[in-house]
């Protein structure tokens, strides 16, 4: 798989998420409180674990029917699709890309999850797919839910989808969020407010794409990520 082009050489803080975010109380105890040091990549660190086409199965990016157990799962069917692309429009092409979301209901298949609200046997909530030669991909899944989280008083995220990229090693992985337009959550949510930048905030909401869409069946989102550059997509991790 390609690697992902670097970007600690060009980032640029307005736009990027800063370590602490006061507003994100999980920042405070996480973030760095003395300046950072570089380690540099050995050639283990750089050369694995590799993920390669071996691994992807066909229904891996169906999250509608990679879980079925007995029925289809509830919720509005949604088809995500977009690019990986570098500063220049370049597209990046056999990059792993991993998904995972809540359900329809805002609820994760995980045991730190314990809202009262009900799970989807149907549904696990996680996919992943690699990039073609144009750097695309396509996801088919539903749409998740909003969900408290205690952050602070009557917290609730807005809906949206984790996405993880990953390079030639285990180590080459940015991780981010795509929203949805619309969601009357976003300017209430100390994560998405948490980047400095409007326009940067904006990278991270989707686009309806009627082209996309199929009658009788799915809505169509399209979500592009850019790697590097002063169009960088904003990443909850710093490195690749």
């Amino acid at each position: 798989m390609q690697e992902l082009p670097r970007v600690l050489t060009s980032l640029d803080w307005n736009v990027q998420p800063p370590y602490l975010h006061a507003p994100y109380k999980s920042t405070v105890l996480r973030s760095p409180q003395k300046p950072l040091i570089p380690l540099p990549q050995t050639l283990s660190e750089l050369t694995g674990p590799v993920y390669g086409h071996e691994n992807i199965r066909p229904l891996d990016n169906d999250l509608t029917k990679n879980a079925v157990v007995n029925g289809e799962p509830v919720g509005e069917r949604i088809i995500v699709v977009g690019r990986v692309i570098d500063e220049d429009g370049r597209p990046v092409p056999n990059a792993l890309i991993e998904v995972w979301q809540a359900n329809a209901c805002g609820r994760y298949i995980h045991k730190n999850d314990q809202h009262p609200a009900p799970l989807d046997p149907n549904f696990t909530g996680a996919g992943r797919v690699l990039t073609d030669a144009n750097g695309e991909y396509r996801f088919t899944t539903i749409k998740p839910g909003a969900y408290p989280w205690r952050n602070h008083e009557n917290a609730w995220r807005p809906a949206h989808i984790h996405f993880s990229i990953f390079g030639t090693a285990f180590i080459s992985r940015l991780v981010t969020q795509m929203f949805f337009p619309g969601d009357p959550l976003m300017p209430l949510d100390p994560i998405y407010n948490g980047i400095p930048d409007e326009n940067g905030r904006k990278r991270l909401i989707s686009e309806y794409a009627h082209d996309i869409t199929e009658p009788e069946w799915a809505l169509g989102y399209r979500f592009n990520i850019v790697l590097n550059g002063s169009r960088m997509t904003p990443f909850e991790t710093k490195d690749a």
